[in-house]
């Protein structure tokens, strides 16, 4: 593949689901694949044009001032990177086992446009992504948790490793990525869901499982990788059958179209979490048309006008997990759905940031109060929060406008049948 060809293929019909957003940044494109250059490599069975310098810098369109950002949310952003940088640790891991949690600290720092070895944070960042590489497995598994939590962190760390690829273009990140995707690949089941433990099953164990997946894909996709569209139908088929509508109708029966109905956890149980996974599967690769959506995002609406912050206690809203979802779920469906809903999280955060000068361990963080505790607690809570603050600025190739009509066109068919691999 030439540069000629990356072009084509990933630029080519380039459009915004954002109906708010001028039409000049449809142009910002993919950051990564502005330094495409002609030194290739095999992935996943496809082919990778690798950037021979990297990104020497950080690109986006514009956040709206006003509403998108206030002088508030970025002080918040700003005293929340800085308890992450203080707190790393010279091993870069926040003290933590888990490369999910780990790379989420990284990816907070590159959704502020700071890149690895480069500006204030340069080393904070390089050191958090030089540990995940460093505990790579040989076969590409990114997990040197327990087994059971193997694919919940691949998943994670892959998207974080395709995101850091497409801003930086670095080859030692692109083999890396190039071995976990292969591990996705190979280990998807009969059904298209994924199991905690990376091995190929019959069936897939939850839709948390599958949309960690998908976004890991999708997010190399976005930073110049291709991924075999076989894998991305059947992960979307998983996600769809995943729904249940109140009259009992499930997955692809024409009445889960009729009322009020969610994205569910295993097919019977429906979170708010679960319903913003759905979405933002739905929405990254392309299936804005899908009725699932709108269905989904009313529930969302809802839970997000009921939130109410305890100020100065670190809670984030929902817990850390769901919120990671919710922000990305409203993002993606833009218009009115982010222009009403982010402000709610954005204050929310503002309002419940630690503000404890005296004491540098816990000034500018915020914790999950649901799933992970402790230190590690206040990474995640942390890194989701500066997340979500920084999305208005677009740093992120996820983040920017536009999408890849090829790949929308070929996973809009009927649901792909179960090929061996």
């Amino acid at each position: 593949m030439n540069l000629a060809t990356c072009w084509t293929l990933l630029l080519s019909g380039i459009r915004t689901p954002h109906h708010h957003e001028s039409s000049w940044r449809l142009c910002c494109g993919m950051v990564g694949l502005l330094l495409l250059a002609d030194r290739c490599l095999d992935v996943a069975g496809q082919r990778l044009a690798i950037a021979q310098d990297g990104a020497n810098q950080v690109s986006s369109s514009k956040p709206i001032p006003g509403w998108e950002v206030t002088p508030e949310s970025e002080a918040a952003l700003q005293k929340g990177l800085a308890w992450l940088a203080r707190n790393q640790g010279t091993e870069g891991n926040w003290e933590s086992e888990d490369l999910g949690l780990v790379g989420l600290g990284g990816l907070s720092f590159l959704a502020a446009g700071h890149l690895p070895q480069r500006g204030r944070y340069g080393d904070t960042v390089d050191r958090a992504f030089k540990y995940v590489l460093k505990k790579a497995k040989p076969s590409g598994l990114l997990n040197s948790a327990d087994a059971q939590r193997d694919m919940y962190n691949h998943g994670l760390a892959a998207f974080v490793l395709g995101q850091a690829y497409g801003m930086t273009g670095d080859p030692q990140i692109g083999r890396v990525l190039d071995k976990s995707l292969r591990l996705i690949s190979n280990t998807q089941c009969e059904d298209g869901g994924w199991d905690y433990r990376a091995k190929r099953q019959q069936h897939g164990h939850d839709l948390s499982l599958v949309v960690m997946q998908a976004k890991a894909l999708r997010s190399a996709v976005d930073s110049g990788f291709e991924v075999r569209n076989d894998v991305v139908r059947l992960a979307i088929q998983s996600v769809r059958d995943h729904y249940k509508a109140e009259n009992g109708a499930r997955g692809f029966d024409e009445k889960a179209q009729e009322g009020p109905g969610q994205f569910t956890y295993d097919g019977n149980r429906t979170t708010l979490a679960m319903a913003a996974c759905g979405v933002v599967c739905l929405q990254e690769f392309g299936q804005y048309d899908d009725w699932r959506i709108a269905k989904n995002m009313e529930q969302i609406s809802k839970e997000v006008s009921r939130i109410r912050p305890n100020r100065g206690s670190g809670e984030v809203p929902f817990d850390a997990y769901t919120l990671y979802y919710v922000g990305q779920a409203i993002y993606q469906t833009g218009g009115a759905d982010w222009q009403k809903n982010y402000p709610a999280l954005r204050d929310y955060l503002v309002a419940s940031q630690v503000k404890r000068p005296e004491n540098p361990g816990e000034d500018g963080s915020w914790r999950d109060t649901r799933w992970v505790h402790g230190k590690q607690g206040q990474l995640y809570g942390t890194a989701v929060a500066c997340f979500i603050l920084a999305m208005p600025n677009r740093y992120l190739p996820i983040l920017q406008e536009g999408k890849i009509e090829g790949l929308k066109d070929q996973l809009s068919g009927p649901p792909a049948a179960n090929k061996p691999r």
